[in-house]
């Protein structure tokens, strides 16, 4: 069950990813990153939120190196040949690397890296929820095992399916470009927190 809702969801995952940027121009996320930057400065202030939209680029140009989508600096040479092929070459160039998808690819790539950068704002106070409910996931799994109590392989599958769900959608959410307010970035990493931790209280212990 839960291999098949990790799969179902990563298939749906990559279509909507990939569809994003066919709906919207790229002017479009540049926009809402606008708006989005303006909503922390009132909300973290202006040095705040110049540290988040700095690590932002810091991002984008770092995942820029490992992605496949295409740059114009890469584009093939075409001197040297006659005329025909030059001509022929500069056109190919021309509608590759003026791509409106691919132009919004990279806004959107912006977009999520402005909004990941925001959540790594949000990181010292994520990490000490995290790890409490870690821990309190553990120990009520060894409890439960202390008391000869049943685990729930029921109740441990649909925790991590839901965990898979909320981590797929955070990613489509993500790159959707809607107004994301600075406070609701944390909320999903601290569903999936809860979530694993439950799953974990109800995975079976051994020993």
């Amino acid at each position: 069950m839960i291999r098949a809702v990790a799969v179902l969801s990563l298939v749906i995952l990559l279509v909507l990813v990939l569809y994003v940027p066919s709906a919207h121009p790229p002017e479009r996320f540049v926009s809402q990153l606008r708006a989005e930057h303006e909503a922390a400065i009132a909300y973290w202030g202006l040095d705040p939120a110049l540290r988040i939209l700095d690590r932002a680029v810091r991002m984008q140009d770092a995942a820029a190196g490992v992605t496949p989508i295409p740059n114009a600096r890469d584009a093939p040479v075409s001197r040297g040949v006659n005329a025909a092929v030059s001509h022929e070459m500069a056109s190919v160039n021309k509608r590759l690397f003026g791509s409106a998808y691919f132009r919004s690819v990279d806004a959107l790539l912006l977009l999520a890296s402005y909004r990941l950068s925001g959540v790594q704002e949000w990181l010292p106070w994520l990490l000490g929820f995290t790890f409490a409910t870690l821990v309190d996931g553990a120990l009520s799994r060894i409890l439960k095992s202390r008391e000869f109590l049943q685990h729930d392989p029921e109740m441990f599958a649909l925790y991590a399916c839901l965990g898979i769900v909320v981590l797929c959608a955070t990613i489509i959410g993500f790159v959707v470009p809607i107004t994301l307010h600075p406070l609701m970035l944390p909320c999903s990493p601290l569903v999936i927190s809860v979530l694993v931790a439950r799953a974990l209280a109800h995975f079976h212990h051994r020993g």
